[in-house]
């Protein structure tokens, strides 16, 4: 039998969350990207929604601060999202070295179309829980986002 914490235990608490959370994680990757058009990842969709709920115009080092990526890794990603017309990048008014990032209506579209394509396979999981056990998880997870987000500045 494999070594693992005791759940009795907070650790133990703490680290069958986080297996859990590492496990829909996989899943809903999986998922999401399997509904993602050719040649786009799930770090693309994030990107963009991640502009969408914190305002574009960022550089790439604040993105990849965000998401805790090399800026190289983030780099790349946004060359991706530049190909395809889903962002582009203008000359940071406040420091002429770096650049910021701006969403265009190709990339604000691509974030409508991807939630509506995952839209039927959440639909078909809304027996699961009632909507007031959902609206419970999410916020309990965002207390626990914001503590770890917090904790690592």
């Amino acid at each position: 039998m494999p070594d693992t914490p005791d759940t009795h235990t907070a650790t133990g608490l703490y680290f069958e969350l986080f297996n859990e959370i590492g496990i829909l994680g996989q899943l809903s990757r999986a998922l999401f990207e399997a509904r993602l058009p050719d040649g786009l990842v799930l770090p693309h969709f994030t990107v963009i929604n991640h502009l969408i709920r914190v305002q574009d115009g960022r550089t790439p080092l604040q993105l990849a601060r965000a998401f805790q990526v090399p800026k190289t890794s983030m780099t790349h990603t946004l060359a991706g999202l530049e190909k395809r017309g889903f962002v582009t990048m203008r000359v940071n008014p406040g420091d002429a070295r770096s650049k910021q990032v701006w969403l265009t209506h190709a990339g604000r579209r691509f974030r409508d179309t991807a939630i509506a394509g995952i839209a039927p396979d959440l639909a078909g999981m809304a027996d699961t829980l009632d909507p007031e056990e959902v609206r419970a998880v999410i916020d309990k997870l965002a207390i626990l986002r914001k503590r770890m987000d917090a904790a690592r500045d």
